[in-house]
């Protein structure tokens, strides 16, 4: 396998040993170094001590590698998937200020930008479909001169929520259209 640094700034060159930590983390999040060096070594014929396996996932998280997030379970809140496209005529005038709110707000659980419109789009978590309602109304009424329309989805039947650890395995070929 041919070590590579990896796109989006994030200057780390992938071992065999990184990708198998980063695939089996992502199937026990709670896996000790010690219980991952033993899979390691009967799983992927890979003899590396306890002490590797913790200082090499310490490095990958202080080098963004991966991000660690709490993700509550899908059955405590309603999602929503919400799409904000700024008005140009009020743009400069809070356009930092609302979006830093979307952003800061306990509910956002994603949030980023996509499409040729410029669209902002956030996933949000919310127990009740009145507290989503609720969040909307104050948002309008806070910023609603910034925004020319906010979208809202609602996600139901919510049927994946978790990272695959063989998506790991793709890091191994590098960047590609898989």
């Amino acid at each position: 396998m041919g070590e590579q640094a990896q796109p989006y700034g994030v200057d780390w060159e992938f071992k065999e040993r990184d990708l198998k930590i980063l695939r089996e983390l992502a199937a026990d999040p709670q896996i000790s170094s010690r219980e991952l060096a033993s899979l390691l070594a009967d799983k992927y014929d890979i003899d590396v001590s306890h002490v590797t396996v913790s200082e090499t996932i310490r490095q990958m998280r202080e080098n963004d590698v991966f991000r660690e997030a709490i993700l509550p379970n899908e059955q405590f809140y309603n999602f929503a998937l919400f799409e904000f496209k700024f008005n140009p005529e009020h743009f400069d005038d809070h356009w930092e200020e609302a979006m830093e709110y979307i952003m800061d707000d306990e509910h956002t659980l994603m949030y980023f930008i996509s499409n040729g419109e410029y669209q902002w789009k956030t996933i949000m978590m919310f127990r009740s479909r009145e507290a989503e309602s609720k969040w909307i109304h104050e948002f309008y009424r806070d910023y609603g001169d910034v925004v020319s329309n906010v979208r809202n989805s609602v996600v139901h039947n919510l049927l994946k929520f978790r990272t695959d650890p063989e998506i790991f395995e793709l890091l191994d070929n590098g960047p590609s259209d898989r």
